[in-house]
């Protein structure tokens, strides 16, 4: 790895650490303290925070399998932009909820602050609308090349669905504008990379799945 790679690579997780304080602080000045402005437990802005949270952990986890299941530059590099703006966001959700002092965890089922209660079963590891299965991540692990990165395309864009279909019912019923303003980038991020990874499936002669 060059020194000139390396030194970008700093450079990037910086900007990356100072975004990430940078809109937390922005919180902090929006909800005003511990006061009745902050989000309740049960609210929409927690809910996302958590279940967002879960969600991203997937994408990462994914694009960390597939960089190391193939050598093509275009997927590892899209995997890395993946894996580091969702680590990112990772962090900030989790970071909210201990600046409201909220717990990370519910006995609510995934996603019931969007009313969608009982709607993802988690079935075989799949929590939430979008996520892959157990079973689709362990096929993962056993794919090399055009294979893996076939499914790794696949499981992202429905990944990102699932995503995009969260964000907007934060940007909906969220009431910390901060957190809203994050949710509509992650839509519009989100759209941006479904419409480069079916280009990529077609250049390897697939589709994304139905």
């Amino acid at each position: 790895m060059s020194r000139r790679y390396v030194g970008w690579v700093a450079g990037a997780a910086a900007a990356v650490l100072v975004a990430a304080g940078a809109i937390t602080y922005a919180v902090a000045e929006e909800s005003g303290g511990p006061d009745a402005t902050t989000p309740g437990a049960e609210s929409a802005d927690a809910g996302f925070a958590r279940d967002m949270a879960v969600h991203h952990q997937q994408a990462v986890e994914m694009s960390y399998i597939v960089r190391d299941r193939t050598k093509d530059e275009e997927v590892r590099r899209l995997a890395y932009d993946i894996a580091q703006t969702q680590a990112n966001q990772r962090g900030m959700l989790l970071g909210w909820l201990d600046l409201w002092e909220l717990p990370k965890v519910s006995a609510d089922p995934p996603m019931t602050w969007m009313g969608m209660r009982g709607m993802a079963s988690g079935k075989d590891g799949a929590l939430m609308p979008g996520m892959a299965t157990d079973t689709e991540l362990k096929k993962l692990q056993s794919l090399n090349g055009r294979q893996a990165e076939v499914l790794y395309l696949q499981l992202m864009t429905a990944h990102h669905k699932g995503g995009i279909h969260m964000a907007e019912g934060c940007v909906a019923k969220c009431t910390v504008d901060v957190e809203k303003r994050l949710a509509q980038g992650m839509v519009d991020s989100q759209q941006s990379e479904i419409e480069l990874m079916t280009g990529m499936l077609r250049a390897r002669g697939a589709e994304p799945r139905p």
